[in-house]
C-alpha cells in the first residue's frame, strides 16, 4: 500500500510538472499575442491600408507553411508575425511620442478586456 502511494506521489508530481510547463508555454504565447495586437493597434492608428496587412499577413504563412521541428507552430507564426510587423515602414518612421502614447492605449485596451 506505502508503494503504490508512493507511485500515486510520482505521478501527481509529474502531472503537476507537465501543466507548469504547459502554463510556461501558454504565458510565452500570450506575451507574444499581446505584443502582435499592440503593433496592429499601433499600425491602424497609422492607416495602414488593408493591402499592406494582408501582404504582411500572407508573407508571415508562407514563411511558416512547414513547421520546424521542435518548435511550437502557433508561437512560431506569432514571432514571424511580430517580426514582420516591426518591420513595417509605417512604424520604422513613427515618432517616438506617437509610440508611446499608442502603446499607452494598447495597455488602457488591454486592461479593459
Amino acid at each position: 500500500e506505502l508503494q503504490q502511494k508512493v507511485e500515486e506521489t510520482e505521478l501527481l508530481k509529474m502531472e503537476l510538472q507537465m501543466l507548469e510547463t504547459e502554463r510556461v508555454r501558454l504565458s510565452l504565447v500570450e506575451e507574444k499575442l499581446m505584443d502582435v495586437l499592440q503593433l496592429l493597434q499601433q499600425l491602424r492608428d497609422l492607416n495602414i491600408s488593408k493591402r499592406a496587412l494582408g501582404k504582411i499577413l500572407l508573407s508571415t504563412l508562407e514563411s511558416c507553411r512547414d513547421p520546424q521541428p521542435g518548435k511550437a507552430h502557433l508561437f512560431e507564426v506569432l514571432d514571424t508575425l511580430y517580426h514582420e510587423l516591426t518591420a513595417c515602414e509605417l512604424l520604422q518612421s513613427q515618432p517616438l511620442e506617437k509610440a508611446q502614447s499608442c502603446q499607452s492605449l494598447s495597455n488602457a485596451l488591454v486592461i479593459s478586456c
